[in-house]
């Protein structure tokens, strides 16, 4: 009998299998040699070889520029979130401060300039802070005021709602177009130039805010519209039966108005002396239409007196001279003025004259108005005196001790005077802000 049949059917397998395996190495199962080695458990097969797609170059950079975006977006959160906090923190400004921002400032140039004067200790963090408020685009031009430890986002709402710092410039009534322009160019405030003198009586006098930046060609515009509006609003609400026929005819007389006098209680009474001696066809003969048609926007000088030649010269704004309204404004009447012309007082005066005391005295008859012109004449005569008597009192103080100027004999004497010139065309007329009599009256007091 062959061994292995004896040795039974396992050790056959176990002998076939060890011979029959291809390649007649040992593959496969692994035979264990000894007890030892049967027990042990079988190798595990290590990995298998690296994929070269793993190692690809563009891999490589791909992983890396992931690494880089994911620790660019860390940090760009952690410092949005620094220049949040920091953003809303108070400021280390001790004093308020102003600050100019010009027209058209991005939001950079803008935070370097609040880092350049101390306002702000971090630029970048306010740059930073305005594009996170979705703000960049909203910086409005003007000047600031910075309060004191002021957060930067405090700064930023100011600054976003245009609370810049307001200046104003007052121009009264009564100014002609040409010194009103004047005194917008002296203004250092406001910048460039003004194209063209405006016509005269187009603007209406006011107080204007305006922003440091602001251009006086601006204010002119703004004068002109608000005059515009004003005129419309009067000129609606006028009353019936006056006689004037445009509103620009209201602008003339109501620019007149407004150089006959200051006062506002009696510019009403004023306009009605004029509308009273228009229905009548009565000369208005008033003074500042003569010495505009002398000196024009330029304006009569303030130390020169009104003389009896001025009345009597020949110009188109003459109202001693022409009949009716002058050709145009002879100023820029304030609204007070409009309104006045607008609704005259109801009143049957034809004359006023200056009582001396800064208002007027009115008459609706000639005997009257004499009576108040010779009080005024008085009064006149007195202030003249008493001005001459201060004057050589302070000349006999400078002149030392003991120096004692006789007195002037025409300055003491209440009659002496302008009156008593004999040079009619020389001396001051009687009445500066006086309505004369009707034309067909033979003596102008």
């Amino acid at each position: 009998m062959d061994r292995r049949n004896r040795n039974g059917p396992k050790a056959g397998i176990a002998l076939d299998y060890d011979e029959a395996r291809p390649g007649g190495g040992r593959g496969g199962r692994i035979s264990p040699r000894s007890a030892g080695e049967f027990l042990q458990p079988e190798r595990v097969p290590g990995p298998p070889p690296r994929s070269r797609t793993v190692r690809h170059p563009l891999v490589v950079v791909m992983n890396f520029l992931l690494t880089v975006v994911i620790i660019g977006l860390v940090g760009t959160g952690a410092a949005a979130l620094y220049a949040k906090l920091q953003f809303g923190r108070p400021g280390s400004l001790e004093q308020p401060r102003s600050v100019f921002i010009a027209d058209g400032s991005s939001a950079a140039a803008v935070a370097d300039l609040l880092q350049r004067h101390g306002i702000i200790s971090n630029g970048w963090v306010f740059r930073v802070g305005v594009r996170l408020s979705g703000q960049a685009s909203n910086l409005k031009a003007g000047e600031y005021l910075v309060p004191a430890h002021a957060s930067m986002e405090s700064i930023m709402d100011a600054m976003t709602s245009g609370k810049s710092i307001l200046y104003s410039v007052t121009l009264p009534e009564g100014l002609t177009s040409q010194q009103i322009v004047d005194r917008l160019n002296a203004d250092e405030t406001l910048v460039g130039d003004i194209s063209e003198v405006p016509p005269e009586g187009s603007l209406l006098p006011d107080t204007y805010k305006f922003t440091r930046g602001d251009t006086r060609q601006n204010i002119v515009n703004r004068m002109r519209r608000e005059r515009d509006r004003v005129l419309t609003e009067v000129w609606n609400r006028r009353v019936d039966g006056l006689p004037i026929k445009s509103p620009e005819e209201l602008v003339v007389l109501a620019s007149i108005v407004e150089k006959e006098t200051a006062i506002s209680d009696e510019r009403s009474r004023v306009a009605s002396v004029f509308i009273n001696r228009l229905n009548r066809k009565i000369r208005l003969q008033s003074d500042p239409t003569a010495l505009y048609g002398i000196f024009g926007g330029r304006g009569k000088p303030s130390d020169r007196p009104v003389t009896r030649a001025d009345l009597d010269q020949q110009n188109p704004y003459n109202t001693y001279q022409i009949d009716g309204l002058p050709p145009g404004p002879i100023a820029n009447p304030g609204r007070a003025s409009l309104e006045a012309v607008a609704n005259p007082s109801r009143t049957e005066d034809l004359y006023f004259v200056a009582d001396g005391t800064g208002g007027h005295a009115f008459a609706e008859s000639y005997d009257d108005h004499r009576k108040n012109v010779a009080r005024w004449r008085t009064i006149e005569a007195k202030r003249r005196q008493a001005e001459s008597t201060a004057a050589a009192a302070a000349a006999n103080e400078s002149a030392g001790p003991g120096v004692l100027d006789e007195p002037d004999d025409a300055a003491a004497d209440p009659k002496a005077g302008a009156a008593s010139d004999t040079k009619a065309a020389d001396k001051p007329a009687a009445k500066p802000t006086a309505t004369a009599k009707p034309a067909a009256e033979a003596d102008n007091p």
